[in-house]
């Protein structure tokens, strides 16, 4: 018997029981595998019925076509792809797949059901935090996005989405209010909600107040905000800024530009990369354009000698001033990924975190070579403070500890 018709790798090392569900040791070879198959499983497959057997597995085939679905976001007619329909006839020629309307319907009852255990889980949560969000669809759909964070019976931090939906009404603090509550009311979780986190518009905020919870805003946006600010300040850090987002698109829109640039890579011994074009919204795809860029220099202006192009990389002394740049944001980078993390609680290193880009921006600021760098340093520190005092007002960034929690013999530490 081929033990693999019950066995399912999950990594290098492990596999998982298709039958019960346990994880096992696996190292190259199915000893540890039959082991577990004849102690647990051998008799109840020898005395069950072949035909439950058969659905059994469709079961279980059923609910892993359901589970790619899910976490690969493939669309429902992926069951009508002739490639796909070959597929599952190799791996197992009795499976009948469902048609797109069966996987739709399968699909949405595993959102009921995932839905469901989601809420029991909440009801048995003391607290929980809301991050709150508003963006627009390619098609300029407008949509409300809510996450719940709250820590769970075994002392892990959670987070589960708990809503992504069409929001046509006008962004007003009462809408927004209206659809916040709904969401809320729906999984039980009203009088739970201890803080929301939102970004810094001003519709967003005064939701935050008609709610009456506490509201604090986010540091990952606020840093965001922070370094677009000082980009404004300096014109001539826009000018080195839109030219070489220009350089950029050029590579990124011209076939024979892309494929020159990568000839040259391999030609000079180097992994072939691709430029990085910067998004509006994220200031951190502004660092990764000029810092992406700055490496590729050497390969960007051979690749460009020999293409038919008015384009003109930039010289050595904007090259230098990229540098220094790339010198001075590199903290906000860092802070900004830091901050942006699912499974560690952020609230809490937000002051050391300003506190240590204000400390370090301000070393930085002292070796820079270039002017331009120089004064976006100096833009820098002075929003970083100016966030850094107000941040040091907020309680939710804070933790206080009453005076009777603290033993008598350590209040003179105090």
């Amino acid at each position: 018997m081929a033990v693999w018709s019950f066995m399912s790798i999950i990594s290098c090392f492990k596999v998982k029981c298709l039958l019960c569900h346990k994880e096992l040791t696996y190292s190259n070879n199915t000893s540890s595998m039959l082991r577990h198959y004849r102690a647990l499983h051998e008799h109840a497959q020898t005395t069950v019925n072949p035909q439950t057997s058969q659905i059994s597995k469709k079961e279980m085939v059923n609910e892993a076509l359901v589970n790619m679905i899910i976490k690969d976001s493939q669309p429902f007619s992926i069951v009508e792809d002739a490639g796909f329909r070959e597929l599952l006839q190799v791996l197992d020629p009795t499976y009948v797949i469902p048609t797109r309307k069966a996987l739709k319907g399968m699909v949405e009852n595993k959102y009921r059901e995932t839905k469901e255990k989601t809420r029991e889980q909440l009801q048995k949560v003391v607290s929980v935090s809301l991050t709150s969000d508003m963006w627009t669809s390619l098609h300029m759909d407008a949509y409300l996005a809510v996450t719940c964070h709250f820590i769970d019976e075994e002392d892990k931090l959670c987070t589960t989405l708990l809503d992504v939906q069409h929001f046509p009404k006008c962004h007003t603090a009462e809408n927004l209010a209206t659809g916040h509550m709904k969401i809320m009311e729906e999984w039980g979780i009203k009088d739970k909600v201890k803080c929301l986190v939102t970004d810094a518009a001003a519709n967003m905020i005064a939701c935050v107040r008609t709610l009456n919870v506490r509201h604090a805003i986010c540091i990952a946006h606020a840093l965001n905000l922070i370094v677009k600010k000082s980009f404004d300040d300096i014109s001539s850090f826009n000018e080195i800024r839109t030219k070489c987002r220009k350089l950029v698109t050029f590579f990124g829109t011209s076939t024979t530009a892309k494929e020159r640039l990568a000839q040259v890579q391999e030609q000079m011994g180097r992994p072939v990369l691709k430029l990085i074009i910067e998004v509006d919204t994220r200031w951190n795809s502004t660092y990764n354009m000029l810092e992406r860029l700055h490496q590729l220099r050497e390969p960007v202006g051979a690749a460009l000698a020999s293409l038919r192009t008015d384009i003109t990389p930039p010289t050595a002394l904007e090259y230098e001033a990229v540098q220094d740049a790339l010198h001075v944001l590199a903290p906000f980078h860092q802070a900004t990924v830091e901050l942006s993390g699912e499974k560690r609680v952020s609230a809490s290193k937000v002051i050391p975190l300003m506190k240590m880009l204000h400390h370090n921006i301000t070393n930085k600021s002292e070796g820079l070579n270039t002017n331009f760098a120089r004064q976006l340093g100096d833009s820098l520190v002075q929003r970083v403070r100016e966030k850094a005092v107000h941040l040091e007002t907020l309680s939710v960034m804070t933790i206080q500890y009453p005076h009777y929690w603290i033993p008598d013999s350590k209040k003179s530490d105090f």
